[in-house]
């Protein structure tokens, strides 16, 4: 599903989220900044962008990692990456997000945007996030959540469920029906303290949370105990 839609990935994201999505992975550079010489692991990297956000954050001075298990994404990844000239200090490769290649306590931030919900199993993703971040390292998640206003909520929830499906899928052409997918997902996944005593449970302090836009999105970010 996700390998098809690749080609139309990055110009959906833009479009559907009117460019906002840009300030979310710049909050997020923000709220979880990086710190110091340690390598960041963005997960479900896609097609890089949080990957490239950090890098620029931390003004190339510091290595990033961009996983994804999508071949195709990738490929986009890495030739936006040499298109920034950030092909040296970037690098990607392919994972599975339940079986991470990497050793413990490795990255000083870990991070997730819009892809946690797509993990098989939710809580092995995040007990991985977990495991490969060092002590006193944060993991921040960065996902879609469901804006609690009456009037907002709903106007919000009929664009999400006819709107964003009908634009998606009529300039993507998912044969798997990506863009229906999409809003099933968001509406069923946890989110707001569901989500935040979620990651406590797998090991994380001091866990925040921060609605974005409205609560369209929103940023969580804990700190593994230190040893």
């Amino acid at each position: 599903m996700f390998g098809n839609i690749a080609p139309s990935y990055d110009l959906l994201n833009h479009l559907l989220s009117l460019n906002v999505d840009h300030y979310w992975r710049w909050r997020t550079t923000r709220l979880a900044p990086p710190d110091g010489q340690g390598p960041v692991l963005d997960l479900c990297t896609g097609t890089g962008d949080l990957a490239l956000a950090y890098d620029r954050a931390a003004k190339g001075k510091v290595p990033v990692i961009g996983a994804d298990f999508c071949h195709e994404m990738l490929v986009r990844a890495v030739a936006k990456a040499d298109k920034r000239r950030a092909g040296g200090r970037v690098r990607y490769l392919e994972a599975d997000a339940q079986h991470l290649p990497f050793p413990d306590d490795h990255f000083q931030i870990t991070t997730v945007a819009f892809g946690l919900r797509n993990v098989t199993d939710t809580d092995r993703g995040i007990a991985e996030m977990v495991r490969v971040t060092k002590p006193g390292g944060k993991v921040a998640i960065l996902e879609f959540s469901q804006p609690r206003g009456k009037v907002f909520g709903r106007l919000y929830r009929f664009y999400f469920r006819r709107v964003l499906p009908f634009i998606g899928q009529t300039i993507s052409r998912s044969k798997d029906n990506a863009y229906r997918y999409l809003p099933a997902s968001v509406l069923e996944f946890p989110d707001g303290e569901k989500l935040a005593e979620r990651l406590r449970r797998h090991g994380l302090s001091d866990v925040r949370w921060y609605p974005l836009t409205f609560g369209i999105a929103t940023l969580y970010v804990g700190r593994k105990y230190e040893k």
